[in-house]
């Protein structure tokens, strides 16, 4: 009993793990490279922007999400460079990382271009272990210490254009071990960083002169768990105002707006109601998410 209680809690590193080690978000697609270092640069001019995301509104010690990114583009070299800091929470366990994104940007024909991305990761995974010794005791899969620090990379391309935007990539390609056992068992799985893959992308339909529609799509897959599957598409007015409606596959519906000011900055709001598996034991089953962002547009 303890060995599954302790599983449930420790789903982001245990080798059985079904669910997804790095975080997303309903709006990945305003936030550069959270998702594929390729991208890193691909607004040609710098971005900086700040997200929070709080998640089952309704049960205590649900996951919240904390970033910093930005970006930026050196057109002599053709070089995109970007990154982001982030904090994420879960009940009693706590990931603090860095990422770093480097893209080659080749330039094609009307303006288009294909991008070769790498990515730096470095995390500190740690828990609470105040709040798991109660229901856990000495049980040595917790180990002698609290937290652990891993380094990773990643790999991804992308190819953009005016309208049309589409890129794969591949993050924690290296499978860092993340191990807090401190027993003298044979053990048959070791704890360690998993590789998500992602495929994204988005066009950028130009209904009348003052309405742009953009449907976007993205896939993450990871090897043992279910693919995750989000679409939508975003309304844009007169470079104002926008709202959005999209679907996460079996998870939830998000509804999204928000606001340009003078092109440059940008606040949004998006809501996610859960359908399942949270709304049938909790009303409290949503998600809220905010991004202010910022474009260094002349």
């Amino acid at each position: 009993m303890k060995r599954y209680i302790f599983s449930l809690l420790f789903s982001s590193v245990a080798c059985m793990a079904m669910g997804q080690q790095l975080f997303t978000s309903s709006l990945y697609d305003m936030q550069g490279n959270l998702h594929n270092p390729a991208v890193a640069g691909s607004a040609k001019h710098g971005i900086i922007g700040a997200t929070y995301r709080s998640m089952w509104g309704g049960i205590s010690g649900g996951p919240q999400t904390a970033t910093v990114f930005g970006s930026g583009y050196l057109p002599n070299v053709k070089l995109g460079i970007g990154g982001y800091v982030y904090s994420d929470v879960t009940g009693p366990t706590k990931r603090i990382g860095l990422e770093m994104a480097y893209a080659y940007h080749v330039p094609l024909a009307n303006d288009a271009s294909f991008s070769i991305g790498l990515e730096g990761r470095f995390q500190q995974f740690s828990f609470d272990m105040t709040k798991l010794q109660a229901a856990l005791g000495n049980d040595p899969v917790l180990g002698r210490t609290d937290n652990r620090f891993a380094g990773d990379a990643g790999l991804g391309f992308a190819y953009t254009s005016k309208k049309f935007q589409a890129g794969i990539s591949v993050s924690q390609l290296l499978q860092s071990k993340l191990d807090f056992y401190t027993g003298n068992l044979t053990r048959t799985e070791e704890a360690k960083l998993y590789r998500h893959y992602y495929f994204h992308s988005k066009y950028d339909w130009q209904a009348d002169e003052a309405t742009v529609i953009t449907p976007n799509l993205l896939m993450i897959y990871l090897p043992n768990s279910p693919m995750e599957v989000q679409g939508g598409v975003r309304v844009e007015h007169s470079k104002v105002f926008w709202w959005g409606v999209a679907y996460r596959a079996r998870q939830s519906w998000m509804l999204s707006a928000g606001l340009h000011v003078k092109q440059k900055f940008t606040i949004g709001y998006s809501f996610d109601l859960y359908k399942t598996p949270l709304s049938i034991y909790d009303k409290g089953a949503n998600a809220n998410e905010i991004i202010l962002r910022y474009d260094f547009i002349k």
